[in-house]
């Protein structure tokens, strides 16, 4: 008999399909809790454990109105691991007190790790959106069907402000638009990026000033972060990060004020001043002045004439003085031919 029960349940737990609601919802839970009535030693037993079994799936429905009378998947998994866990064990194992009050505990178990669950998600996993609009798919605890649930924004917006990004001319900037919570929206929402241009922190790209008709769109993508390569001065402006769905409901916004400054290797090198001479100093040999230079000049100058002038004159002289002996050589020799 007890190889039987044991058969079933690990039929049970192998073949019934995946639970589509809340633990008093949940398919394989309700054919564990019938089997564990039906394992009761008599008629009477069955039918008392059957009122407490349906008070149970009762207290689970009013633990899950406490706390929004939803759930998530995730939330749902680890409810019912930890459920079936404790069923096992407790089929697994001989009782020998009363049928009715194992009953209430096991039952009762049931509640204290749905209530555990479901606190832990309320608070950290139902809307973890700080800024911006958030709807998600999650399960009805009492239709034990989905449902979309909205979480609006905490601030009452979609704008959820400013992130200022510095850059170099040549460089690169990203500009990271994501946030975990996003792959909960329902559908396939896309992320918008456009430009306004101009110097951020003026009046011009102030975003209390921008007109939707400022700014151009950029790229349309399902990537939450794009790379800004090769920057250019004119790049600068104020870029931003919109995350909509098909029909242009804006889930998300966010503005990247980007700043591009010059390289270092582009900047003009500032022009060297030297200090102007002490007056004691205006003449000194090892410092000549351009006062100094302009005599010095004139004067070589002028010596260079003089000798230029003196050379020719001497050159001039020594060609007459050469020519005036050729020409008394030439009148020598004819006489000394006529008398022979």
């Amino acid at each position: 008999m007890e190889a039987q029960r044991l058969l079933r349940l690990v039929s049970l737990l192998c073949c019934v399909p995946a639970a589509k609601a809340c633990l008093q919802c949940d398919h394989k839970i309700r054919i564990l809790l019938e089997d564990f009535v039906l394992s009761a030693p008599t008629v009477a037993d069955q039918i008392e454990m059957t009122k407490i079994r349906d008070h149970a799936y009762a207290e689970y429905r009013a633990t899950s109105q406490k706390r929004k009378g939803v759930i998530d998947p995730t939330t749902l998994y680890r409810a019912r691991t930890e459920y079936q866990s404790e069923l096992d064990r407790f089929l697994k194992t001989e009782h020998t007190g009363s049928v009715t009050f194992e009953a209430i505990q096991i039952l009762e178990k049931g509640r204290k790790i749905l209530e555990k669950h479901l606190d832990t998600f309320i608070r950290d996993g139902l809307c973890p959106n700080k800024c911006g609009l958030l709807k998600r798919r999650v399960m009805d605890c009492f239709s034990c069907h989905y449902k979309i649930y909205i979480c609006p924004s905490p601030s009452g917006q979609q704008d959820c402000g400013e992130l200022p990004v510095q850059a170099v001319e040549g460089g690169q900037a990203v500009l990271n638009c994501g946030h975990p919570w996003h792959h909960l929206l329902l559908g396939a929402p896309e992320y918008h990026y456009s430009l306004a241009r101009g110097v951020p922190g003026t009046e011009k790209v102030s975003p209390s000033n921008l007109k939707e008709s400022d700014f151009e769109v950029l790229v349309v993508t399902d990537e939450s972060s794009v790379v800004l390569n090769q920057l250019h001065v004119d790049e600068q402006g104020t870029y931003r990060c919109s995350l909509q769905s098909q029909d242009g409901t804006v889930f998300y916004r966010v503005i990247f004020p980007l700043a591009v400054a010059l390289s270092p290797d582009q900047t003009h090198r500032p022009v060297i001043v030297l200090p102007s001479l002490p007056a004691g100093d205006r003449y000194s040999p090892s410092q000549p002045t351009a006062g100094l230079l302009v005599p010095v000049v004139a004067v070589v100058t002028a010596l260079s004439l003089v000798a230029s002038v003196g050379l020719t004159v001497v050159l001039g002289m020594m060609m007459s003085q050469r020519r005036a002996e050729e020409k008394e050589d030439g009148g020598t020799k004819h006489t000394k031919h006529c008398v022979m």
